[in-house]
C-alpha cells in the first residue's frame, strides 16, 4: 500500500494550493482518507478527512470554509484544495488512511501514511 502526496510549495498569504494524494496497492472503499499537518515544534494536527465510499467530508475548525477535501474514485486520488492560505497554515502536510469513519481527528487511529509535502505560506 502506498500513499503519495504532492503539490506543496511556497505561496503568498491569501493564495491557494491544491494537494493531491495518489493511492495504490489496495482498494479503500470502507476507509476514510485524512489530511494532517505538522509544523516545526508542534504536534501533528488533523486538517480534514473524507469517506471514500460516500464522500462525506470533515474539517478542523481552523480550516473550515477555506479548505475542501475531495476524492476521485476513478483515479484513486484524494485532493485538498486550500484557499485563503495564512502563514499559520505553514506545515508539512500528510495524507493518511484508516478503516471506518470514527476517531477521524486522532492520528493514532490511522494505518497508512504517505510522505509529507511542505506547504509554506509567506510573503
Amino acid at each position: 500500500v502506498q500513499l503519495q502526496a504532492f503539490g506543496g510549495g511556497l505561496v503568498q498569504p491569501g493564495g491557494s494550493l491544491r494537494l493531491s494524494c495518489a493511492v495504490s496497492g489496495r482498494t479503500f472503499s470502507s476507509y476514510a482518507m485524512g489530511w494532517f499537518r505538522q509544523a516545526p515544534g508542534k504536534e501533528r494536527e488533523f486538517v480534514a478527512a473524507i469517506s471514500w465510499s460516500d464522500g462525506s467530508a470533515y474539517y478542523a475548525d481552523s480550516v473550515k470554509g477555506r479548505f475542501t477535501v475531495s476524492r476521485d474514485n476513478a483515479k484513486n486520488t484524494v485532493y485538498l484544495q486550500m484557499n485563503s492560505l495564512k502563514p499559520e497554515d505553514t506545515a508539512v502536510y500528510y495524507c493518511t488512511a484508516k478503516w471506518g469513519r470514527n476517531y477521524l481527528s486522532d492520528p493514532m487511529r490511522y494505518t497508512y501514511w504517505g510522505q509529507g509535502t511542505q506547504v509554506t505560506v509567506s510573503s
